[in-house]
């Protein structure tokens, strides 16, 4: 089926009609590889938007709403997500290929199968928004920063809404010691403050992430120096925004790079997160070295740096908790993928199951 050259939605900014590649990061080592891409009469485009079986590209034939349907017997081909490079074929307006992903914001899918649902595709840095409106809570920064850091981007993170807390700097304190690695700052779209900070550390592709009514979208059309992203109202019975980001789409900065806004992420599961986990409890990483045994659970283990850590005072309990449960979630999710770890995940549930039916079995039991 032949599908014709369209331009992209009038509801995707303007801004994205009269770039070219070059504008969204196309550099001199992807048109080297992209050769024998050209030869096969195809163009490079990045996806600025992606939807169900269509994908919105700029592409450096002009904007084109291309199809994404796989070809026969390419059904394990990536599909094409917001910051994708992908290989057009003009003739018919349809994604040939999705090019090598340098780095992907990764999440377990929300249907719990066993693949992850990629956010957002070649990112530079990933901006966690977290709002100093609301009580912060460790545990999201700790799981939002360990996504940022698994994706191979460079994290920050971005404390919003300044005018609206008391005391932004011990915040911020609190904030850095658990993103330990991560740069940490202190904005406020509404007041103007750390908005140059802010933008100096931002380079190339960078996504917003983090809840609906952390700011994002507030953020991101001060960076885009337009109102170019809807916003809106928080509300006051729960400090909750609505969805305003209904889709990701990908937007020049004016002062070089691209913008990425996302949908507010209700829930973020971890998917193959060791190594973002690693860097999210690097302090924890550093004390496991000193442990007795190289396989320390820290937990009961006799020996156990991490718990001795604890014990002193050098590293707080809830501190330990989030990591254990964090990475207990990363174990599952990975399970769903293998079957010889998720048997041995299973294995110790079945043997307590056996154990309890075992004592109410027993003679000697009393309800």
């Amino acid at each position: 089926m032949s599908h014709h050259l369209t331009p992209p939605p009038s509801d995707l900014p303007s801004s994205a009609c009269v770039r070219t590649p070059a504008d969204y990061g196309w550099d001199a080592e992807r048109e080297r590889s992209f050769a024998p891409s050209r030869a096969d009469g195809l163009v490079p485009g990045r996806v600025v938007r992606a939807g169900r079986g269509l994908c919105d590209v700029v592409a450096e034939t002009g904007p084109v709403r291309a199809a994404t349907v796989p070809a026969p017997g390419a059904d394990d081909r990536p599909t094409p997500c917001t910051g994708d490079w992908v290989a057009v074929r003009p003739a018919v307006a349809a994604v040939a290929e999705v090019l090598e992903r340098r780095t992907a914001v990764v999440r377990s899918s929300a249907s719990r199968t066993s693949r992850g649902q990629v956010l957002a595709a070649n990112v530079d840095t990933v901006a966690v928004t977290v709002s100093l409106a609301d009580p912060l809570t460790p545990g999201r920064i700790e799981r939002m920063v360990a996504l940022a850091w698994e994706s191979g981007a460079t994290p920050v993170v971005v404390l919003t809404k300044a005018d609206r807390c008391a005391d932004p700097a011990s915040a911020a304190a609190a904030v850095a010691a658990v993103a330990p690695g991560a740069e940490v700052l202190v904005t406020s779209a509404a007041t103007g403050e750390g908005m140059d900070v802010l933008t100096a550390a931002l380079s190339g592709t960078v996504v917003l992430l983090g809840p609906s009514g952390a700011g994002k979208s507030t953020l991101g059309n001060r960076l885009l120096g337009e109102d170019l992203l809807t916003t809106g109202a928080v509300r006051d019975n729960d400090g909750k925004g609505r969805h305003t980001t209904t889709w990701r789409s990908l937007l020049p900065l004016p002062h070089g790079g691209v913008l990425l806004d996302t949908p507010g992420l209700r829930a973020v599961g971890l998917y193959d997160a060791d190594e973002g986990l690693g860097r999210t409890f690097a302090e924890i990483t550093e004390l496991a070295r000193d442990c007795r045994f190289a396989d320390c659970a820290h937990t009961t283990e006799p020996g156990c740096a991490v718990l001795s850590a604890v014990e002193d005072g050098h590293l707080t309990g809830r501190r330990l908790d989030s990591y254990h449960r964090l990475r207990r979630e990363n174990a599952h999710a990975a399970a769903r993928t293998d079957a010889r770890l998720r048997a041995e995940l299973e294995r110790p549930k079945k043997h307590g199951a056996r154990l309890r039916r075992a004592i109410k079995q027993s003679p000697h039991f009393k309800a």
